[in-house]
């Protein structure tokens, strides 16, 4: 079919090499970047800034941790803390007039150094005490930046955002922000895609498998791990500047709770870890499985004359969601990514199924 390849028959290392061998995948990546990049002249204003806009940044962000978690298998529940203290750090900055690329870099930089130093826990941890040791990690930045005026200016300030430039471009419109949180998810897309093929990323992949194995074949524990997390705080670092200057426009401490964390975190599991695939299929349907769930349940309501209570209509679509979810870590833990792998894998070799691969 569309995806059917006969035989590998390589002649040449950059053939061997490329990220989509297949034809097809490389059409459907063309397809999917050139409406993006369309998306201003191709939809409102509603979609752009509504749907799309959080899409990419929340896809950015979950693609950092998903360095970390699924490629290196180490758990963290303090991912919202790592993009608050890129997002204050890059505001900060950019109101004493730095510039907003080097902002972004220095909120990177700064995640990374926090998020690292938390992180050295796991050298001694791993499994559920590392998952507390890197929730303690987003209560203790949650209450520094709430409590300390120097950051955040207090418990209910909030921190306005300056018109920035990127660039030379002012992010004052749409587009502007638009094609800024592009630009960045792009970046880090195409960083994950090429990372799993250095010796970093089979490194990492070592570590996810068996550590103490790793250890044996040469793979220093102590210095990949330490990588992992400066890497991956890196990232959430400077999304969580993206975040602030593109998305909220003003930044307050309740911004980067605890629920913040538990979002990315589902985002991945839901997506697929370990897949680059994954965190775009699962921020999609974290982000707006509720809101799809709220207006069919509307519709239904129309249609049939049904007069549902206020807190019906409010709670209903939530617990369509909450099962949806529990029934793709029952059914499909791999997640959505695992499905589309399942699916072109089946369509590589159709109509011989006995020849699945």
């Amino acid at each position: 079919m569309f995806y059917r390849r006969a035989g590998i028959r390589h002649t040449r290392y950059q053939d061997e090499r490329q990220l989509f061998p297949l034809a097809f995948d490389r059409g459907l990546i063309l397809t999917v970047l050139a409406v993006l990049l369309a998306a201003p002249i191709l939809f409102d204003r509603l979609w752009l800034t509504g749907y799309l806009l959080p899409w990419l940044i929340w896809t950015s962000a979950a693609l950092g941790l998903n360095l970390l978690m699924g490629w290196a298998g180490q758990i963290h529940l303090g991912y919202g803390a790592v993009m608050g203290i890129g997002a204050y750090t890059g505001v900060h900055l950019v109101r004493f007039g730095v510039p907003l690329e080097i902002a972004m870099i220095a909120g990177g930089i700064m995640s990374a150094g926090i998020g690292t130093v938390f992180g050295a826990a796991a050298l001694r941890m791993k499994g559920i005490y590392l998952a507390m040791a890197t929730l303690a990690m987003q209560f203790i930045v949650d209450f520094v930046i709430s409590h300390n005026a120097a950051i955040s200016g207090g418990t209910l300030a909030t921190l306005q955002v300056p018109s920035v430039r990127f660039l030379g471009v002012p992010l004052t419109s749409d587009w502007a922000t638009y094609y800024f949180a592009l630009f960045v998810c792009f970046v880090i897309t195409l960083f994950m895609l090429n990372v799993k093929r250095t010796s970093f990323g089979r490194a990492l992949a070592a570590l996810r498998e068996k550590d103490y194995a790793a250890q044996i074949l040469g793979v220093s524990t102590f210095r990949y791990k330490l990588m992992a997390f400066w890497v991956s705080s890196f990232i959430g670092g400077v999304v969580g500047t993206v975040l602030a200057v593109a998305y909220l426009r003003a930044v307050s401490p309740d911004q980067f709770h605890l629920e913040l964390s538990i979002q990315i975190l589902a985002m991945i599991i839901v997506g697929g870890l370990g897949s680059v695939l994954g965190p775009f299929f699962g921020t999609a349907l974290i982000l707006f499985a509720p809101i799809v769930l709220n207006n069919m349940l509307g519709s239904v309501a129309a249609t049939f004359g049904l007069d549902l209570p206020i807190d019906m209509r409010a709670h209903l679509p939530l617990l369509a969601y909450g099962l949806l979810v529990i029934g793709f870590l029952l059914y499909e833990p791999l997640g959505l990514a695992k499905l589309y792998a399942n699916f072109r894998n089946y369509m590589l070799v159709w109509p011989f199924r006995h020849a699945q691969r």
